[in-house]
């Protein structure tokens, strides 16, 4: 569990330091033609100085020190400023500081069995600084290996898109923040155990492998294709409707049974074809 420390400031300690070093510069060069006693009493106050600076340390913005004393934890200074601790501590600095992680990028298989290729972007920080320096072996690598471990876990478990899952609640590339808020959680129930902190985590990357990109662009290009089709032909079929029923309404033409089919048919193929209609002037009737 971490404890957190309030040392006491540091400045006046300094101060003591310096005269130390005065005082003992000054015995030993009066001590050298006079007395050994001096010599003594500069040698002492030296290494009183050198023993008070040990216990001096600067702390920056956002960043901590660990202490230990003699292997057991003591606590965390997350203070800024100048500070004096026991002498015979031992400190780790770490930093509270965000830091991005950006992911290589990894080609696993989807839900559906598919090769993709995906990366993430991930802002990270320090929480708990106990677990960061005693639970795991270097914190910073654990965060890297359990961020590819957690992007792996979370491509395998959702299709890239619904063209072979219709049904599919979620997917990869539609998933949008939705994606995201459950890679964060994957991300902190796996990092938590190190004290870390995750503050966001996102998609950065996402992409059907090389070896199959290329078909899976046909399909999706054969997908848009039938629905733009379907809506034409459902958009032609409306305007040949409303076509007969103005004909009728007003009276402008009696057409029959044979001559409604063959203007639908007409109509049909002028609104639902790629070209444009090449008009044919027909000189008879449609009976002959």
């Amino acid at each position: 569990m971490e404890k957190t420390l309030k040392p006491m400031s540091g400045y006046l300690t300094l101060v003591i330091c310096l005269a130390l070093f005065v005082v003992s510069v000054y015995f030993f060069i009066t001590g050298v033609d006079q007395s050994v006693v001096y010599v003594i009493i500069a040698m002492l106050s030296f290494l009183l100085s050198c023993f008070f600076l040990k216990g001096l340390m600067i702390i920056q913005p956002n960043h901590s020190r660990v202490l230990n004393f003699f292997g057991k934890y003591v606590g965390t200074v997350k203070d800024n400023g100048l500070f004096f601790i026991n002498p015979l501590y031992s400190s780790q600095k770490m930093s509270l500081r965000s830091e991005n992680l950006q992911g290589q990028t990894l080609k696993v298989n989807d839900k559906m069995g598919n090769p993709i290729e995906i990366a993430v972007v991930i802002v990270w920080k320090v929480g708990d600084t106990y677990k960061a320096a005693f639970d795991v072996e270097r914190y910073s690598d654990f965060v890297k290996m359990q961020s590819e471990a957690a992007v792996r876990h979370l491509a395998m478990s959702f299709p890239y898109d619904n063209l072979e899952d219709d049904h599919a609640p979620i997917t990869l590339r539609e998933g949008g923040d939705k994606i995201n808020s459950i890679l964060e959680q994957e991300l902190t129930d796996r990092l938590s155990k190190a004290g870390i902190v995750i503050q966001e985590a996102r998609i950065s990357h996402l992409a059907y492998a090389s070896e199959i990109a290329g078909a899976m662009l046909q399909r999706q290009q054969a997908t848009a294709i039938v629905a733009a089709r379907t809506k034409i032909v459902e958009g032609a079929v409306g305007m040949v409707d409303l076509a007969l029923k103005k004909l009728s309404e007003e009276n402008i033409v009696e057409l029959d049974d044979e001559r409604k089919a063959a203007m639908v048919s007409n109509l049909m193929v002028v609104l639902c074809g790629e070209k444009a209609a090449t008009p044919v002037l027909n000189a008879g009737t449609l009976y002959n």
